[in-house]
C-alpha cells in the first residue's frame, strides 16, 4: 500500500516536451520552481500528482532486456539521483530529453513535465524517498464567476489543466535498488500511442517476488469464485463466501503457499479444481502474469487483500447477513406461499 499523507515537495522542475516525429522540440527551464513561498499551490500539486496512485493495486520494476540495469535510462538516471550523484534538476533534464527521443509515434501528444523530488512517502510499510514523472497533455477549458458592482461577472481560460485528471504519472520508490526499485505507475491514454509511456520511455515489468505472488494469486481467485465457477456450479451468495473465506484462512495459517495443499484444502474438489487451474492458466497468457506453485505467503499482501474479501450477503434494503464460517450453519431456500428467498440461521448464543 503506497501512503502520501505526510510526503513533501523538496524540488519541482518543469519542462515541455513536444512530438520528435512531428519535428517538435523540447524546451528545458534554467531552475526548478521555488514553491517555498505558497502555501496552497504545494497542496494541489500533491492532490493532481499523487491522487491516481493512492489505490495502485500493481508494483512495477525497471528493467532492461540485456538485464542490465543501467542501460535503462529512467534507473539510470533516478539511481544517480538518489545516489547523489546527479543534482536534481540535471535529473529531470535528462528524463526529459530521454522521454523526447521515446516519443516517436506521431499520435503523441505535447505536454508539460513535471519532475518532483519526495520525502515521507510510504510504500508498503516502509518511509521512503522517491521521485515523480507527471506528464499532462489534454488541457481544458475553465470559468471563474466573480462579483462585480452588485453583480457578478465571467472570465474564462482556455489550455488549463484539470487536477482532478492526471494524464501520465510515475512514482519511483528509492526501495529495493538492485531490482529495479518500486515503481507505480498511470496512463489514462487509449490508443494506439499508449505503450510508449510504459515500455519505451520506463521499461517497465509487474515485480514478481512473495508480495506480487500472493497479491495477485488472491486476486485471481477472488475473481474466479465470483465470475467463473458459476459456468459449472450452481452456488449461491453464501457458498461463494465460504470459499472465498476458506481461502483468506488458509492465507492467513500458513506460512507457504502450496498449490496441490491449497486446492485440496480450500477448493477439495476435483472438478473445481480442474475448472480454477483452466483459468488460471488462461490469466497468465493474457496477462502475462505467471504463477508459481509454491511461494512464501506475505502477510502485507494477505492484510492489502483482506479488506477486498467481502464476507457480507446483502438482502434488498433490509437486512445485511455476515459470513466468517460455519457454511453448514446457514440455509437458503424458497418460501411458496410468500413467493420469496429465505435463509434461515443456526446458533448457539444471541450476543
Amino acid at each position: 500500500m503506497f501512503f502520501h499523507q505526510d510526503a513533501t515537495f523538496d524540488q519541482l522542475s518543469i519542462h515541455r516536451v513536444g512530438n520528435k516525429a512531428r519535428d517538435e522540440f523540447y524546451i528545458l527551464s534554467e531552475a526548478p520552481i521555488d514553491l517555498s513561498q505558497d502555501e496552497v499551490l504545494p497542496d494541489l500539486l500533491m492532490q493532481y500528482f499523487m491522487k491516481p496512485f493512492a489505490k495502485a493495486k500493481e508494483v512495477y520494476r525497471l528493467f532492461h532486456p540485456n538485464e542490465d540495469l543501467q542501460l535503462n535510462e529512467v534507473y539510470h538516471f533516478a539511481h544517480a539521483f538518489f545516489e547523489g550523484k546527479m543534482p536534481f534538476h540535471e535529473f529531470s533534464e535528462q528524463v526529459t530529453k530521454h522521454l523526447y527521443e521515446a516519443s516517436s509515434h506521431p499520435n503523441i501528444k505535447a505536454g508539460e513535465l513535471y519532475v518532483v523530488a519526495l520525502s515521507n512517502v510510504q510504500m508498503e510499510g516502509e518511509d521512503a524517498s522517491a521521485v515523480g514523472i507527471f506528464k499532462s497533455e489534454n488541457k481544458e477549458a475553465y470559468l471563474k464567476v466573480y462579483p462585480d458592482q452588485g453583480g457578478f461577472n465571467l472570465e474564462y481560460e482556455q489550455e488549463a489543466i484539470n487536477i482532478n485528471k492526471l494524464d501520465k504519472g510515475v512514482v519511483i520508490i528509492k526501495q529495493d535498488a538492485e531490482e529495479g526499485y518500486k515503481v507505480l505507475v498511470t496512463d489514462q491514454t487509449n490508443g494506439s500511442d499508449a505503450v510508449y509511456w510504459k515500455d519505451d520511455f520506463l521499461q517497465l515489468r509487474v515485480r514478481d517476488d512473495n508480495f506480487q505472488q500472493t497479491g495477485n494469486f488472491l486476486k485471481v481467485y477472488k475473481n474466479f469464485v465470483n465470475e467463473k465457477i458459476d459456468e459449472v456450479f450452481e452456488m449461491d451468495k453464501a457458498e461463494k463466501i465460504d470459499l472465498l473465506n476458506r481461502s483468506m484462512n488458509y492465507f492467513k495459517t500458513h506460512e507457504n503457499f502450496e498449490e496441490e495443499e491449497f486446492s485440496g484444502e480450500v477448493l477439495g474438489n476435483s472438478e473445481a479444481i480442474s475448472l480454477f487451474k483452466d483459468y488460471r492458466q488462461q490469466v497468465e497468457e493474457e496477462l502475462d502474469m505467471p504463477f508459481q506453485s509454491n511461494f512464501d505467503i506475505a502477510a502485507g499482501a494477505v492484510k492489502k487483500m483482506a479488506s477486498d474479501y467481502k464476507s457480507v450477503v446483502k438482502l434488498d434494503k433490509n437486512f445485511h447477513i455476515y459470513i466468517h464460517g460455519k457454511r453448514d450453519y446457514i440455509e437458503r431456500g424458497y418460501d411458496d406461499d410468500r413467493g420469496m428467498n429465505y435463509y434461515k440461521l443456526f446458533f448457539d448464543n444471541e450476543q
